[in-house]
């Protein structure tokens, strides 16, 4: 079985249904969930927006490969209404994110495992570490409390009570 972990998030709609449809999906046809996150509100990273995202870490144990995973959770996203756009950063009702599987690194055309910004985001990290601090980036070596503490992004991410 391979532990994946994952990050749900949204500015658009009602961010903490799809969250919750997310995360049913991900349950139905992807894997079980062993872990969740609080929900973690922050601004836009990369790029400006007036929506408040909401986001989640959710750990899931699979028997998909890494590219299975990745067209799961893209047929996901479409069933929850996301319409991807040339635009890298916009924002979107649901984005649904593969940052580890296992230990593995996988650099290819449509899929770099770990994620590549995990070190650079202060919602993905604060997120992360509220369940999984001593969890090891396999590319860095270092763990996740470690990552949150040498964060550069100041941006500011709070546990969100709807």
């Amino acid at each position: 079985m391979n532990q994946v972990i994952l990050l749900t998030g949204g500015n658009l709609g009602n961010r903490l249904s799809n969250l919750q449809k997310a995360k049913e999906l991900i349950e139905s046809s992807v894997g079980n969930i062993t872990l969740e996150s609080p929900v973690v509100a922050s601004e836009a990273w990369g790029f400006e927006s007036e929506n408040v995202f909401l986001n989640q870490i959710l750990c899931i144990n699979t028997s998909l490969t890494p590219y299975q995973l990745l067209s799961a959770i893209q047929k996901i996203e479409v069933s929850l209404g996301r319409v991807r756009k040339m635009k890298r950063w916009i924002s979107r009702l649901i984005d649904i994110d593969i940052l580890f599987f296992n230990n593995e690194l996988i650099e290819s055309k449509n899929l770099t495992i770990p994620h590549q910004h995990i070190q650079d985001r202060r919602f993905t990290l604060f997120a992360l570490n509220t369940i999984v601090p001593d969890f090891v980036h396999p590319k860095f070596q270092l763990p996740i409390s470690t990552l949150l503490d040498n964060c550069k992004d100041q941006s500011k991410v709070e546990v969100y009570y709807a």
